[in-house]
């Protein structure tokens, strides 16, 4: 992902980069391969993904099917998330195997979480599709992909448009599914309320992103703002950008408290989020 500084168009846009710290993409791939979710974004995805799967189970009710693809699929099911290498082996081999099986969304599924915690990006994408082609429901997926987009955006790309209007599209759609979604039998009904919160959280800092890349700060505003609310922990890329918008509406004060709010999370924008605070603040006076 790249600006260019002498377009004066957009604004706040070098120092968001800079803070964001994602590298110039290639334009034909339009990813960015230093990219890195934060821990805490990571936990949230595992935990989307754990919701899930606990309605793709392999002792979901059912007619059962061959019992070689019912072992392959439990051995994938209960393959360690942290073993990257083995859950990616062990996917890519079932779905080669059983193309159309009744558990292939499961895994395509699966597999994109995977990729993207291996910044694997091309596979990422291409594994999300597969899931979406199968379940174009599946409001896990809409929501990883549609907050990836913006966040490893490539305005210099032929399709930087139209990868937006694409997130934009997948994280809407994702948040009129997340309310119906069945609750799975083995949560309780908090669990089950927290985990759809962490989900439509991500799907608004996803589709605030995407309104900060064109430029658009009231709508950025609004969705940031509900993000924060539905979040059980702050997320300081969402803090950062959401004082950027504020600072470029004029609200100071908002803006001030956004960037304090980042500065008090551990991470790389804590002392960027400490100085912006303080510019902030000074232009309220």
């Amino acid at each position: 992902m790249a600006f260019s500084l002498a377009q004066p168009a957009i604004r706040f846009v070098s120092i968001a980069f800079a803070a964001l710290a994602l590298a110039a993409v290639s334009a034909s791939q339009g990813t960015n391969p230093n990219f890195v979710p934060s821990q805490e974004q990571q936990q949230d995805q595992n935990q989307q993904l754990k919701l899930r799967q606990m309605n793709q189970t392999p002792t979901v009710a059912g007619p059962k099917g061959d019992p070689a693809e019912e072992a392959a699929y439990k051995q994938f099911y209960l393959s360690s998330p942290q073993d990257l290498d083995k859950r990616i082996r062990l996917g890519e081999a079932f779905v080669q195997k059983y193309p159309l099986s009744r558990y292939a969304e499961s895994v395509y599924a699966a597999l994109t979480r995977a990729y993207s915690a291996k910044q694997d990006w091309k596979n990422f994408y291409a594994r999300a599709d597969k899931a979406l082609a199968l379940n174009p429901d599946d409001a896990a997926v809409l929501v990883i992909v549609g907050w990836m987009i913006p966040h490893e955006y490539n305005p210099e790309s032929a399709d930087a448009a139209k990868n937006l209007d694409e997130a934009e599209r997948y994280e809407k759609h994702a948040m009129e599914i997340i309310p119906k979604m069945p609750k799975p039998s083995n949560l309780t009904d908090d669990q089950f309320a927290q985990s759809k919160s962490a989900l439509l959280a991500e799907a608004h800092s996803g589709l605030g992103l995407v309104y900060f890349r064109r430029q658009d700060s009231e709508d950025s505003v609004k969705e940031l703002q509900q993000a924060m609310q539905l979040a059980a922990t702050p997320d300081a890329t969402d803090l950062f950008v959401l004082g950027l918008e504020l600072q470029s509406l004029n609200r100071f004060a908002d803006a001030a408290d956004a960037f304090n709010r980042c500065g008090q999370v551990p991470g790389a924008l804590q002392d960027r989020c400490k100085q912006s605070a303080d510019a902030a603040k000074k232009q309220g006076k």
